[in-house]
Formats: C-alpha cells, sequence, structure tokens
C-alpha cells in the first residue's frame, strides 16, 4: 500500500511561517503531479497548491496565492509547502496527495494521512 507521509504541521502565530514535507518511497515519485490540499475545520477539502511532474508548472489557490510555494526535489522524493504570512484563515489539516490525471480531487492516486496546522490569533 503506497504512503505519503507528511510532516512539518504544527502551531504558529499569525503572521509566521512554516514548511510542510511530504515523501514517499513507494511509487516512481517522478511520474506523479504532487499536491496539497487543506481541510478547515467544518469546511470541505480543498485544493491549495499543486506542482506538475517536472515542477515546470504550478497552480495555486486564490486564498493561498502570493503566500504559499510548493517545491518538489525528485531526487529526494519530497514535496513541498512554504506557508508565509500565515493567518488563523490559514487553519487547518493539509494534506499531500500524488496523481497522475488532473490537478485536482479526482485526479489524486494517492494521499496522506494529514498534518494540522493551527494559526493563532
Amino acid at each position: 500500500q503506497v504512503q505519503l507521509v507528511e510532516s512539518g504541521g504544527g502551531l504558529v502565530q499569525a503572521g509566521g511561517s512554516l514548511r510542510l514535507s511530504c515523501t514517499t518511497s513507494e511509487i516512481r515519485f517522478s511520474d506523479y503531479n504532487m499536491a496539497w490540499f487543506r481541510q478547515a475545520p467544518g469546511k470541505e477539502r480543498a485544493l491549495a497548491a499543486a506542482i506538475t511532474q517536472s515542477g515546470f508548472s504550478t497552480y495555486y489557490s486564490d486564498f493561498v496565492k502570493g503566500r504559499f510555494t510548493v517545491s518538489r526535489d525528485n531526487a529526494k522524493n519530497k514535496v513541498y509547502l512554504q506557508m508565509n504570512s500565515l493567518s488563523p484563515e490559514d487553519t487547518g489539516v493539509y494534506y499531500c496527495a500524488a496523481g497522475l490525471g488532473s490537478i485536482d480531487e479526482y485526479g489524486m492516486n494517492y494521499w496522506g494521512k494529514g498534518t494540522l496546522v493551527t494559526v493563532s490569533s
């Protein structure tokens, strides 16, 4: 069973930064689009950012654009989400996902268990 493992979540004050990481050793990492989804309390899971197989293209949702940066290191089988200027609205569980299809929830083949990010005001 493929496992994606996220790390880097935690408690941070508003205005602060966190860097999430996700890794897996069970797929050919460079074949997959990688994405970060966020599920805020009481809300549905939503795509936050994504990066294509080679890293050439990235996608950001409006709610993170300009503050978050997604990157990947295919040699290390890792994808990152650098989160800056965090606000309490960024609080939620962040999921890493890998997919061969479209860059949305339906195109993802594998999911991590999530890492909790809590932003205090």
